[in-house]
C-alpha cells in the first residue's frame, strides 16, 4: 500500500497514525512505513501543542554549520535535511494487535517533513 503525503511547508510534523491505522489488514501482526525520500523520516512522537517545534527545533541544532561536500546542494539547510533523516531514520516498524497500532497513551506515528512542501511516498507493510 502506498499513500501520498502533502506537506505544507519546508520543515514540519505531519500525524499519519490514522492513515496508517486505516490501512492495517485483517490478520496483521505488525506493519512497517516507510518514507521512500531522503529528506523527511518516519517516527513516533507525543504531539502535544509546540511539541512538534521542539522536535524541529532540536534537529536543526544537532546538525552543525560544517563545509559541507554535498554535490548537488552544499548549503548548510539542504545537507541539514538529508542528516536529519538519516539520524531519525526513514522507517518504524508498529506492533498490531486485534486489528489496532499498538502504541502508548500520547504516541502517536509522524511524518518529519526536512525538506518541503513536497508530496511524499508512504510505503505501508503488512506483516
Amino acid at each position: 500500500m502506498q499513500l501520498q503525503i502533502k506537506t505544507e511547508k519546508s520543515r514540519q510534523v505531519v500525524d499519519i497514525t490514522d492513515q496508517i491505522q486505516a490501512n492495517v489488514e485483517p490478520g496483521a501482526k505488525a506493519v512497517n512505513v516507510l518514507a521512500a525520500h531522503t529528506t523527511c523520516a518516519i517516527t513516533t512522537a507525543d504531539l502535544d501543542p509546540g511539541t512538534d517545534e521542539d522536535l524541529l527545533q532540536a534537529l536543526a541544532a544537532i546538525v552543525p554549520k560544517l563545509n559541507y561536500r554535498h554535490p548537488h546542494d552544499s548549503s548548510h539547510e539542504h545537507v541539514m535535511s538529508h542528516l536529519a533523516s538519516s539520524i531519525i531514520g526513514p522507517a518504524v516498524i508498529i506492533p498490531v494487535k486485534d486489528g489496532r497500532l499498538v502504541l502508548g497513551s500520547w504516541q502517536r506515528l509522524i511524518l518529519v517533513e526536512l525538506d518541503g512542501p513536497r508530496t511524499r511516498s508512504i510505503h505501508i507493510t503488512n506483516l
